[in-house]
């Protein structure tokens, strides 16, 4: 447990893909607006009552980039406390998946970082990162940063 002296009053249950293009050797990130702040993270998003976190995967992949996706498997749970980012009443709980897209690539990826059409609350913009330069320092949130480090290792 943290050294906190608030503990925190819910679970908040998140679930993220890790989304492999085998032909660029490269894993998909999301680049989000939120709060009025840039952050890159894995894309996925909060599971819904009555919904599986697998499911949760699927829906978000339809609902953020219109691109159906297979779960083929669990990469990661988180396995450490963690509070929320934006809400430290809340401990998250993520878990990470590994997925395929189903047919031709719906989504427009950027090359850049960033790269918002407008720069409005939940604007998103996907690209493509090549795993032999993944990094933790990539992503803003400490699951996606461990996460991140377990893909580097698994590279080298």
């Amino acid at each position: 447990m943290n050294n906190t002296s608030a503990l925190p009053t819910r679970f908040n249950v998140r679930a993220y893909f890790i989304l492999f293009n085998a032909a660029e050797d490269a894993v998909l990130v999301s680049d989000e607006l939120i709060f009025g702040n840039a952050y890159t993270k894995f894309p996925g998003g909060g599971v819904d009552f009555g919904e599986g976190p697998a499911d949760t995967v699927v829906r978000e992949a339809m609902e953020e980039m219109k691109q159906p996706i297979e779960v083929t498997g669990h990469f990661y749970t988180t396995d450490f406390y963690l509070p929320s980012f934006f809400h430290p009443s809340d401990q998250i709980i993520s878990i990470y998946y590994t997925a395929r897209m189903l047919g031709e690539q719906q989504f427009t990826a950027a090359h850049i970082a960033f790269d918002f059409k407008q720069r409005i609350y939940n604007e998103e913009s996907f690209r493509w990162v090549k795993l032999s330069v993944i990094r933790e320092d990539i992503f803003h949130f400490a699951a996606d940063k461990k996460v991140a480090l377990m893909l580097a290792e698994r590279k080298g």
